[in-house]
């Protein structure tokens, strides 16, 4: 990170501050946000084992083909956070511990955020 800029600085360094306590289990795994200008990513990783349980992105063939009626990118990080939370019902996974990634928590990873528990995720 020789030429980051301190916005990125900044976010990397939240990320370490929160990834430092935040850890998933089976019971509890950790729903973690990524996003890029254009696209938003979600995982439900158990860091126990290693692996990722559910994931899902503004890419993912089902949500693509909803994107393109939708308008701006809160609706479709809306619309990633719904099928996000219903992959974990199906999976049994009722409740998640909440990795924003260093974002901060407003726009896109709030809108995310929020449509996951209105579909019953619980953070």
């Amino acid at each position: 990170m020789v030429n980051s800029s301190p916005k990125l600085k900044a976010r990397l360094r939240r990320r370490q501050h929160i990834r430092k306590r935040l850890s998933g289990t089976l019971e509890r795994p950790r729903m973690a946000v990524s996003r890029s200008n254009r696209h938003i990513y979600v995982q439900i990783i158990d860091d126990e084992q290693g692996t990722t349980i559910a994931a899902a992105s503004s890419l993912t063939p089902e949500i693509k083909a909803k994107v393109k009626d939708l308008e701006g990118k809160k609706a479709v990080a809306q619309e990633v956070g719904r099928f996000i939370a219903q992959k974990a019902k199906e999976k049994g996974i009722s409740t998640v511990r909440f990795d924003r990634g260093g974002y901060l928590y407003h726009g896109r990873i709030k809108a995310l955020a929020d449509a996951a528990r209105e579909v019953g995720l619980d953070f």
